[in-house]
Formats: structure tokens, C-alpha cells, sequence
């Protein structure tokens, strides 16, 4: 059984095209329905972008930094880190487990002198970071491998005049022990090679150097500062975590990625759903306007609902016609806002550059957003939300005048005309 016949079907398709002296009323509906297309555009397009920016990022963290972090109760480092990585890989769903000593240096090059963190790992250890062992050549891999030399982001060398082959001078503040106290430690080391790994934080400020290089240069010859777990599934990751903790003992803290940047996620979180709270009133704005724009249709509409009446179509024939109209706006609307979000998140990188190369300024500056990319990832399942929600207000608000159509009492209407 057919919810609206053809003759109900036929009567809202042309009630849809309003007359001269119905104008205003074409007006009110065409703004409702560039409301709801706008506003369905506009939250596939900007719940994508947060989508794929936190994809992104979060895939750049844990490709640079293991999944579980294992770190030392007590200052000092950690000592056998050799034996205690071979028990850790021995774990379900662990894929690698890389020794690190991490320490923040200054570092310079004639004039010129920059905050820096150094990462100390061995040479085979860098493929577990994904990110930058695809930013490697070969020559820079045999660098750091044969020469220990250091590798340096593609904004840090810019910042400092720095080419392949160059020398950098790295110091700690953290160095040897001697009868004086620990006294900085200041070296020189040549540049293997430069990477980009498309995060601003990462290639401004971080520098990779030979495991045993970095322990000589923090004072730790023997020890690390710390053990890199990666694993097979990190978004499940409080699992590997507590197998970690029972492994390592009471000597050893164990931090997975979600605890050491939870402030950074749960902000990505939060901001997330209030940008979806408030574009979602874009589209309840567009609803009161089908409320506003469906009232007026309905009060010239009474000559024709009277006669209707008269002719036999029942009230609830009249309000079906009236919901169909209304709800048309908002299917015509939610289908037209749909495809040209999915089309705006498709062509988002060149919509970018063009945009970027009209005006001439950068809209995604990577020193405030971390990427250097815009992305965008679409969720499908957020897709179908904003339609149905979309389709669901558009029918709401379509309920009321289409209930008071299908209430209009033909005699008092004929009365008065």
C-alpha cells in the first residue's frame, strides 16, 4: 500500500511551484532549501577534515613513537633494556620493541641556534617508524648507519642553513660526571640526512642519531631512556598494556599512546562534537524556515483546501499533501547538500590550492596545525547521521502546518470568501 496516492503526489509537486502572487512564499522555501543543503554540506565537509586531521595526525604519533612507552621508576635509565626487549617482544600482538635514549639539546650552526630533542636509536630500529624510514633514502640510511651521522627534519635544516653532508653542533645540558659536577657536553656531527615526515613538531624540532651516539652524549653509555613498543593493533591498545605492566615488574612504568597524549585527544574530542552541535544549527534554522515558509503556503492554500474538502478528499489526504511538500524541500535539499560535501572532501587538496594560490595566502599553516596537508576522511556512518538527521527535522517541521491544513474546516473557508 502506497503511503501517498498519485493525485496527492501531483497536488504538492505544484504547490511547490507557487504563482506571481505567491512569491514571497518561493522565496521563503527556496532559502529553507539552500539552509538544508548548506547545512548538510558543511557538516560532511568539516566532520571529514577533523576526521582525516586526527587520523592523520594520530597516525604520525604512533608512527614516530611506540604504542607502550617502558620508562625507569627512578631517574637514571634503564639497565639489561637488551634482555628485557627480548622478554617484551616475546608478547602477543608485539611487533617491535627499540631501545631509545631521548634528551633535549641546543643546537647550532653559526648564528644560528634552535631548541632541538634527540633521539637516540639503532640504525635497524628505524624502520619500526614508519613515517620516517619512508622519508629515508639510501645514502641518508647508510649515513647514519656507517658514519654516524644525525638525521634532521626538512624545517630544521631550512631554519638553519643546513644541507646533507653539513656539520650540526648538538649540546646537552646533561652530560659526563666529572669532580667539578656534570658538566655540558658539546658535540659536532655531520648531517646523513634530511627527512619529512609532513608534521611541523617532528621536522622542526627533532633530531635521530646512532643509539650509542646519543648515550655518550646525555652520559647514559650503558643504559637508555626508555623502550619503543610497537604492536599489531594500538587502537585496542590497554590489552598490551597491562600483559607490559605484568611483565616489566615493579622497577619499570608502563604508559601506552592514549595516556601520554590524552589531554591532545580528548581536545580533538571535544572539539569534534561541539563543531558538530554548532553547525547542526544551520540545518534547525533551515527547518523553522520550511515551519515559516509551509504556514504561509497553507493560509493562501485554504480556498483550495476548502474545495478539496468539498470534492470528498479527506483531512488526512490534505495533510499528506502538505507533509509531502514540506518534505520534499528537505530530501531535495539533504541529497543536493550530500553530494556536494562527499565532492568538496574528494577534491578538498586541489579546492585548497586553488584557493591558496587566488588569494595568495596559506589557509592550513602547518606551524599552527601540526600537518602540512589538509585531509579529509570520510566516515560513512556519519554521512548517513546527517541525512537521516537532516530528513528527520525537514519531516518535523513539516508535521505542524500540514496537521493544520488537514484541520481547516471548509464551510467557515467558503463562508468567508
Amino acid at each position: 500500500m502506497r503511503i501517498f496516492t498519485p493525485v496527492e503526489r501531483l497536488l504538492a509537486m505544484r504547490y511547490m511551484r507557487s504563482r506571481r502572487s505567491e512569491g514571497f512564499i518561493s522565496v521563503i522555501a527556496w532559502f529553507s532549501l539552500a539552509g538544508i543543503t548548506l547545512g548538510v554540506a558543511t557538516l560532511i565537509i568539516v566532520m571529514s577534515v577533523m576526521n582525516g586531521f586526527r587520523a592523520e595526525l594520530v597516525g604520525r604519533i604512533l608512527g614516530l613513537n611506540g604504542h607502550v612507552g617502558v620508562f625507569a621508576a627512578k631517574p637514571g635509565g634503564i639497565s639489561d633494556f637488551d634482555n628485557i626487549a627480548l622478554s617484551l617482544a616475546e608478547l602477543p600482538g608485539v611487533i617491535a620493541v627499540t631501545p631509545q635514549v631521548e634528551g633535549q639539546v641546543m643546537a647550532s650552526r653559526g648564528t644560528v641556534n634552535l631548541g632541538a630533542v634527540v633521539r637516540g636509536v639503532r640504525w635497524s630500529d628505524l624502520a619500526a617508524r614508519r613515517p620516517l624510514w619512508n622519508a629515508l633514502d639510501e645514502t641518508a640510511i647508510a649515513g647514519f648507519r656507517d658514519e654516524g651521522g644525525v638525521l634532521i627534519g626538512r624545517t630544521m635544516a631550512f631554519k638553519m642553513g643546513i644541507g646533507v653532508g653539513d656539520k650540526i653542533t648538538l649540546t646537552a645540558a646533561r652530560g659526563e660526571a666529572t669532580a667539578f659536577g656534570t658538566l655540558p657536553t658539546r658535540r659536532t656531527y655531520r648531517v646523513a640526512g634530511i627527512f619529512d615526515v609532513g608534521m611541523h613538531e617532528y621536522d622542526s624540532s627533532f633530531v635521530f642519531m646512532p643509539l650509542d651516539s646519543a648515550g655518550r652524549l646525555f652520559g647514559m653509555k650503558d643504559r637508555v631512556s626508555g623502550l619503543e613498543i610497537y604492536t599489531s593493533d594500538p587502537q585496542h591498545i590497554a590489552i598490551t598494556r597491562t600483559l607490559v605492566v605484568d611483565r616489566i615488574g615493579s622497577g619499570l612504568r608502563a604508559f601506552d599512546w592514549l595516556q601520554r597524549n590524552r589531554t591532545f585527544i580528548n581536545a580533538l574530542r571535544v572539539e569534534r562534537n561541539v563543531m558538530f552541535l554548532i553547525l547542526t544549527l544551520i540545518i534547525i534554522v533551515a527547518a523553522f524556515n520550511i515551519i515559516s515558509s509551509m504556514i504561509m503556503l497553507v493560509r493562501s492554500k485554504h480556498a483550495d483546501i476548502a474545495v478539496l474538502r468539498t470534492m470528498g478528499a479527506s483531512g488526512g489526504a490534505v495533510m499528506r499533501v502538505f507533509l509531502l511538500t514540506g518534505a520534499s524541500i528537505g530530501i531535495v535539499g539533504t541529497l543536493t547538500g550530500t553530494v556536494l560535501g562527499l565532492l568538496f572532501c574528494w577534491k578538498i587538496g586541489s579546492i585548497q590550492g586553488f584557493i591558496e594560490s587566488i588569494s595568495g595566502a596559506e589557509l592550513f599553516a602547518a606551524e599552527i596545525y601540526f600537518l602540512s596537508t589538509l585531509p579529509a576522511k570520510i566516515d560513512a556512518s556519519e554521512v548517513g547521521l546527517v541525512i537521516l538527521m537532516a530528513l528527520t527535522l525537514s519531516f518535523l517541521a513539516s508535521l505542524y502546518p500540514a496537521w493544520r491544513a488537514g484541520r481547516i474546516a471548509p464551510a467557515e473557508v467558503l463562508r468567508n470568501e
